[in-house]
């Protein structure tokens, strides 16, 4: 599994908390903040997943 996945997972992960953190507070900016994140680890663990496809490709 790719580092990128990995850490793509990891933002999703802390993005959605703080976005519910920012729902729960009524702080719009934090609830931002985690919306952006999440989806920018989505972002990066689309990349890991291409990198792990064209590994494996190559591999073969």
């Amino acid at each position: 599994m790719d580092k990128d996945r990995i850490d793509g997972i990891a933002k999703q992960v802390k993005g959605s908390v703080k976005e519910a953190v920012g729902k729960v507070t009524g702080d719009q900016k934090t609830q931002a903040e985690g919306a952006a994140e999440k989806a920018a680890g989505k972002v990066q663990s689309a990349v890991g997943g291409a990198k792990d496809s064209i590994r494996d490709t190559f591999r073969k």
